[in-house]
């Protein structure tokens, strides 16, 4: 299958494209820069110049002659809304595939570090974050393309960790070099649900090979509260766990980060299951503790 990866430099799209490369397919990836060209091609990955601002009809172009065409982006509201419009018309009645990664942050949970007993499966209404309503809406325009001939879906992870990624761990081993202790936000029982990068990709290779025009597909492994997290973390590298107020939590990580690590997004994976057979391998994020890569973050200055 010939596939175009939008956001093939990317952390997850990164993944997506070296794993179906080593499948067999021929990948093609978005790439902004010379730089980024190169990198792809040592990849054995086919680069196609563009980007989502002023190139973008060379994004539409290259997802045209595609079998199938993947978003993994992490773009402004506004480029990603004008992508997934112009991709969703461009493509219509084809019968092309189109997949659109987003993640459970549309879902999440403002608790101020507090626990929630809210889950949702893919088919389970909700009130929408308000910073993600872009995100919710191209989900939206996405699933409805499937209703003009589109295989259309949309893929919906937790929190993805592994090798190289920027998530709560990540953040907490960064919190010891600006604070000299592992935080987190409030009583720290906030939980986000996460999954694995290598179950991510596998997902991916489950919807291409027979996920259902309009499907959406739920991503989770399981759950570890922040405070959990920290004290995990503060045993590493023998410090203290610390409880910041969301003022605090700011100073630390940014207005956004504050707003991530002080958040509950709980999801269940009920269609990706039984509909895709998509079972998860890596259960325990934990198991990134010590890590060199991790301890590097926590050294004031690195």
């Amino acid at each position: 299958m010939n596939i175009f990866i939008i956001g093939a430099t990317g952390f997850v799209g990164g993944a997506l494209a070296r794993h179906l490369t080593a499948e067999g397919h021929t990948v093609i990836g978005l790439a902004r820069a010379e730089t980024a060209a190169a990198s792809l091609t040592a990849q054995g990955i086919i680069p196609a110049s563009g980007d989502l601002d002023g190139r973008r009809p060379a994004v539409v172009e290259a997802a045209q002659v595609a079998d199938a065409v993947i978003y993994a982006a992490q773009a402004g509201p506004e480029q990603e809304s004008a992508t997934v419009q112009d991709l969703t018309r461009a493509l219509a009645g084809t019968d092309k595939t189109l997949i659109f990664l987003s993640g459970s942050g549309v879902l999440l949970q403002r608790t101020a570090g507090a626990w929630s007993p809210d889950v949702f499966a893919e088919d389970d209404q909700f009130t929408p974050e308000p910073l993600a309503d872009f995100r919710k809406a191209a989900e939206d325009t996405v699933l409805a393309a499937a209703q003009d001939g589109l295989r259309a879906m949309v893929i919906r992870p937790g929190l993805i960790w592994g090798p190289g990624d920027h998530g709560h761990l990540s953040m907490v081993y960064q919190s010891v070099a600006g604070t000299g202790a592992a935080c987190y936000v409030g009583q720290g029982l906030n939980t986000y649900s996460h999954v694995h990068i290598d179950d991510v990709t596998r997902l991916f290779t489950l919807a291409l090979e027979k996920g259902r025009p309009g499907g959406l597909y739920h991503a989770v492994a399981g759950e570890t509260p922040n405070r959990w997290i920290a004290e995990r973390v503060a045993a590493d590298l023998g410090v203290t766990a610390r409880s910041l107020t969301l003022e605090e939590a700011g100073s630390v990580w940014g207005e956004f980060g504050a707003l991530v690590m002080a958040a509950s997004s709980r999801i269940r994976a009920i269609r990706a299951q039984h509909d895709l057979g998509w079972q998860p391998q890596h259960a325990d994020m934990l198991t990134m503790i010590g890590e060199e890569r991790l301890r590097r973050l926590a050294i004031p200055g690195a």
